[in-house]
């Protein structure tokens, strides 16, 4: 497996197996995220405000991909544990934003150190070259995310 990495010809193996490689990547570092004991949901709609800031409710859950009620009871429940709160949109007096909390915010970097402490121990794994490979190819898949939607 790991020759096929670095083989020129890996480029025109089946999709399935990047999509394989990929999402057991995913779940893997997305496990190794224990701290709070929160849901996907609630850890991804947290990493969202953390990274992004307060943001509408109806944007947040947009963002999600999730119903705007689901969306108000997951932000009822991380609201009751402290995690978020929610505020005046000054721009707005009839609208509201959510934004993580202190609490929220030392949770999400707790969290993002657990994920990236798994991401080096799986890199340690790898030889140097496959290492070089995949801090090349994740920064510029992500560039290629950015800004893209999933279709319908």
């Amino acid at each position: 497996m790991h020759k096929r990495v670095m083989d020129s010809t890996a480029s025109q193996e089946e999709p399935d197996e990047l999509i394989i490689a990929v999402e057991q990547m995913v779940r893997y570092v997305r496990r190794s995220a224990t701290a709070g004991d929160l849901s996907t949901a609630a850890s991804q709609a947290l990493a969202r405000l953390g990274r992004e800031g307060p943001q509408r409710l109806t944007e947040l859950a947009r963002a999600e991909g999730v119903s705007q009620p689901n969306m108000t009871q997951l932000m009822t429940r991380m609201e009751r544990a402290g995690l978020i709160r929610r505020t005046a949109d000054t721009s707005d007096g009839r609208g509201v934003l959510v934004e993580a909390t202190d609490a929220g915010l030392e949770l999400f970097h707790r969290r993002r150190a657990e994920r990236a402490q798994a991401l080096e121990e799986l890199l340690g794994e790898l030889s140097e070259p496959e290492q070089r490979a995949v801090r090349l190819a994740l920064p510029a898949l992500a560039r290629a995310i950015q800004g893209r939607r999933p279709g319908p």
